[in-house]
């Protein structure tokens, strides 16, 4: 074998494992951003029956008006979206 052949069967193969573990760390990112995503998928959903919940619960009890009780549906839905946030940043 000629010494340029090695070297460039050395450089490609140098090559290949470094695509295959910046591969392999990019791949573990993403789970964990999927993951993230999820996690905030399901607090928004929890979130926007629990901000139902809150108003139906306040105009039953007639504790408040209607204004009040939609501002404090508009509380508990930021502070669901505190919460996504704390998740994925």
């Amino acid at each position: 074998m000629k010494i340029g052949t090695c070297r460039t069967a050395s450089l490609a193969a140098g090559l290949f494992v470094a695509l295959n573990l910046l591969a392999g760390s990019s791949g573990a990112v993403a789970t964990e951003q999927a993951q993230q995503r999820r996690e905030g998928r399901d607090v928004k959903q929890d979130t926007r029956q629990e901000s139902r919940e809150t108003k139906v619960d306040c105009r039953a009890a007639n504790q408040k008006s209607n204004p009040a009780c939609r501002q404090d549906k508009r509380d508990t839905k930021q502070d669901g979206r505190q919460k996504v946030r704390d998740i994925k940043y």
